[in-house]
């Protein structure tokens, strides 16, 4: 479904880009933890990158050359707070994310954000191999 945001043509979430310490051990995760496909990569070395299909078309850009992050020191964690992927099996994701080396930093849950209207979600949330947090959210009816 094309995106409904007439004040920019479109929008709808097209792709998160970081950069990461360690490229091959975040493209590993990615792939086969999370189960994203490669669409395309280019360059070489540290100028190495590679964009990423979640599984709907939306994408994920990773770039090599990052620094790497000490252990639960988010002071340092530049402008990307978290990136956060739908999912309609949080449990199963932050399943996937553990098996496949993420550090789970909260277990899945289910939580009303309060907002206007409120808004009834599940949430899990893991810090990958390369050290970016990640978030799988499912909007629950109701």
């Amino acid at each position: 479904m094309a995106g409904r945001n007439a004040a920019i043509g479109g929008g709808g979430f097209h792709h998160v880009a970081i950069k990461v310490a360690n490229f091959d051990e975040s493209v590993e995760f990615y792939t086969q933890a999370l189960g994203f496909t490669v669409h395309a990569r280019w360059g070489e070395g540290d100028n190495r990158a590679i964009l990423m299909d979640c599984g709907d078309g939306n994408f994920f850009e990773m770039f090599a050359g990052g620094q790497a992050r000490l252990a639960g020191a988010d002071s340092d964690a530049g402008p990307l707070v978290h990136v956060a992927l739908r999912s309609d099996d949080v449990d199963g994701a932050i399943a996937r994310a553990r098996s496949g080396g993420a550090e789970i930093t909260i277990e899945p849950k289910d939580v009303t954000i309060p907002s206007d209207p409120p808004m009834p979600v599940r949430i899990g949330f893991c810090r990958s191999p390369g050290g970016e947090v990640i978030e799988f959210f499912k909007h629950l009816d109701g």
